[in-house]
């Protein structure tokens, strides 16, 4: 029998996180062992084929996950927010439910949201400056340096590894120079985030890749961006406040924590780094 490796969250059921689990582990592993032409034919579909199999994914709940949306979507947008004026063209990875990106437009001249699919819900208008461009994980018919601002959030962890340098570039060729990439994706040295994390040490959901600091510092480095920072997210009773932290401190922590085994690693990897990687790469 499967074990658990952390306690089942309150809502669901060891059969269903079991077989949530074993369904998103069969995707991802297609997904895996695919090449570039294979995916393109995946990416499209395989959100279908999750939500169909696991019809109490959170994702589908939503009058339980609204609250803790509208929470989350507050911390994004006090992420990006000091960068969005009236003239700025956004543009979001990975939207979802592209409620995050609804609430940029109220900001900015125009707000696009790129997916593999149309994942929106029906009980909500969009905007007037939304666009909602969905393509195959490749090809984006978005203007070159036409953007102020792109955003990710848990986005990058389900690219395929082969495909990661492919999405940076397709990033720096629609930003304008000096604009800005935001990302928020969960780090490596606490996984895995995905649902995985109740059955197995590593990754084998749809997170394809989980990212450090420096993997992402290595990835910018060799496509020449100007500059980055990392941001650690303190947490106190009023609000959460990102606070600027030298980029050498995350290199030097997970350079000593690297080589550790995965249960120490993950024990200081809670008092020395943040659970999730906060960074803005200026092209």
């Amino acid at each position: 029998m499967m074990k658990l490796k952390r306690s089942l969250p309150k809502d669901r059921t060891f059969e269903q996180i079991k077989k949530h689990y074993e369904v998103e582990k069969s995707i991802a592993a297609k997904l895996r062992q695919s090449n570039k032409e294979q995916r393109k034919a995946i990416y499209p579909v395989m959100y279908d084929e999750l939500f169909s199999k696991v019809t109490d994914h959170p994702r589908l709940i939503v009058s339980k996950s609204k609250e803790k949306a509208e929470t989350t979507d507050k911390e994004k947008l006090k992420l990006v927010k000091k960068f969005l004026n009236d003239s700025i063209v956004f543009i979001e990875f990975g939207p979802g439910d592209c409620y995050f990106a609804y609430e940029v437009c109220q900001y900015v001249k125009k707000a696009y949201a790129i997916d593999i699919s149309d994942q929106r819900g029906k009980n909500r208008q969009a905007p007037a400056n939304f666009e909602l461009v969905v393509y195959d994980g490749y090809n984006l018919d978005i203007e070159n340096g036409s953007a102020d601002v792109v955003f990710s959030d848990q986005f990058i962890e389900h690219l395929h590894p082969e495909d990661a340098l492919h999405h940076f570039q397709l990033v720096k060729r629609i930003l304008r120079d000096q604009g800005v990439y935001v990302i928020r994706t969960p780090h490596a040295y606490f996984g895995p985030h995905d649902i995985s994390r109740y059955f197995s040490d590593e990754p084998e959901g749809f997170h394809l890749k989980e990212w450090t600091h420096s993997e992402i510092q290595s990835m910018l480095n060799k496509l020449d961006f100007s500059s980055w920072h990392g941001y650690w997210r303190i947490n106190n009773q009023i609000n959460k406040t990102y606070i600027k932290i030298p980029f050498f401190y995350f290199n030097i922590v997970e350079a000593m924590l690297k080589n550790l085994a995965k249960k120490p690693r993950r024990y200081f990897s809670r008092i020395f780094l943040p659970i999730k990687i906060f960074m803005i790469a200026v092209k």
